[in-house]
């Protein structure tokens, strides 16, 4: 079981991460995308990251925006395995992004 990171801990973490903001005890991101087509096809490729992380974030497409959502669900809260697939996740989008 991962182990849930204090508040303080979370914006330490948080400061290393551009965009990214700590809110109902999740981190989260939007993404601005060319198109609805692109930001579906950037949602299959986290969903791709999460499943080799086995670490499933929440993802919400609205027209050219990909919203992510992590949090760890067997602890209510953030935990490292979070900012771990948060930082795969900006390494995967940002160059096109």
């Amino acid at each position: 079981m991962s182990v849930k990171l204090s508040e303080e801990q979370v914006a330490v973490y948080l400061s290393k991460l551009m965009d990214w903001r700590y809110e109902r005890q999740s981190l989260v991101r939007t993404y601005g995308c060319r198109s609805f087509r692109e930001a579906a096809q950037a949602a299959a490729a986290i969903a791709e990251l999460a499943e080799l992380a086995d670490h499933h974030p929440d993802l919400s497409i609205q027209e050219r925006r990909l919203t992510v959502s992590l949090t760890t669900r067997d602890c209510s809260g953030v935990t490292g395995k979070d900012f771990c697939l948060a930082q795969q996740i900006d390494a995967l989008l940002l160059p096109t992004h």
